[in-house]
């Protein structure tokens, strides 16, 4: 019996055979979201099942959320398991529609003609001043008198949010770029020497902070398939001076930081600390890196993106 699937279900019937009776249900842990949108699965017994199918009500799937998975040749998520989502999703819900509402600029009735407006509550304005403020269009009236109280000014919105994608991305052994690795990688595999992997941005993100008071940026990161063991290893990430890919060695700067760990096919998303936004806002640091020594964490990373949010 030599079929992956046929293995693989093989193991699942030893192991309802051994921990389940009365069915093939199982509850589960979500070790990770893939980038495919499916699941990776710890179940009871330590086993990790990669690329679990989801069903389409299945929505907002996380990291540590309990499923209800049936076992067979195909494993597939039933249901999740735990409280009503309904209050996160509403509160999101109102979020979304709050920053439509400062998207959206809305005149009830635009009209003209050669004669004063017909109906009452009209206000005569003797100039008219505009401006703009973070891309959107205000309108101040100045009138003879006030008839009617003049509606508050809303306060000034915060930048919206910009995602950034590295401009490039690679890795480094011996001092030099390692031409067999093309993703950055961390660790060392073979006995040939640690990789150090690395994304770069240019000057774009320095260019995205400038003026602005950065409140969070986070970054993306997916782990790749036939790199090291799948299970869960920590990215060990460091910050780096460089604008773009160096012809030699890779420097390291501010780090370890191990704020995200992913099992092989799996995607997250990092928070970084404070520190490193500031630098990175700064253009005092240009880019990410990661590093590991030998083969226990050794793994490959893609992705990159930075989504950075503003305050002010």
């Amino acid at each position: 019996m030599s079929d992956p699937a046929d293995l693989l279900g093989a193991e699942l019937a030893q192991y309802r055979a051994s921990s389940v009776s009365g069915g093939d249900v199982v509850s589960a842990v979500v070790a990770d979201v893939t980038a495919s949108g499916r699941v990776n699965l710890e179940l009871g017994n330590g086993d990790l099942l990669l690329e679990v199918a989801c069903p389409d009500s299945y929505r907002g799937r996380a990291a540590g959320d309990w499923v209800a998975v049936r076992l067979s040749a195909r494993p597939v998520v039933l249901w999740r398991l735990g409280p009503d989502p309904v209050t996160t999703e509403e509160t999101t819900t109102e979020q979304i529609a709050v920053q439509a509402a400062l998207d959206t600029q809305v005149v009830r009735a635009a009209t003209y003609g050669t004669g004063a407006p017909a109906g009452s509550g009209w206000q005569e304005a003797t100039e008219v001043h505009v401006r703009k403020v973070d891309g959107r269009l205000e309108v101040y009236f100045r009138v003879g008198s006030v008839a009617d109280p003049s509606p508050g000014t809303p306060d000034v919105p915060a930048p919206r949010p910009v995602t950034i994608s590295p401009t490039a991305s690679g890795s480094w052994r011996g001092g030099r770029p390692d031409e067999y690795a093309a993703s950055p990688t961390q660790g060392d595999w073979t006995g040939r020497g640690n990789r150090r992997g690395a994304w770069f941005y240019g000057a774009a993100i320095q260019n995205a902070c400038a003026g602005k008071t950065v409140a969070t940026m986070k970054v993306q990161f997916s782990r790749k398939t036939g790199a090291g063991v799948n299970a869960k290893r920590p990215m060990h990430l460091y910050l780096h001076d460089h604008s773009s890919p160096p012809s030699g060695q890779l420097d390291l700067d501010d780090g370890p930081e191990e704020l995200l760990s992913l099992s092989v096919g799996a995607t997250g998303t990092a928070t970084l600390p404070a520190s490193w936004r500031s630098q990175l806002a700064s253009g005092a640091a240009k880019g990410l890196a990661v590093y590991a020594n030998g083969s226990r964490d050794y793994a490959a990373f893609t992705g990159g993106k930075i989504t950075i949010t503003f305050s002010a």
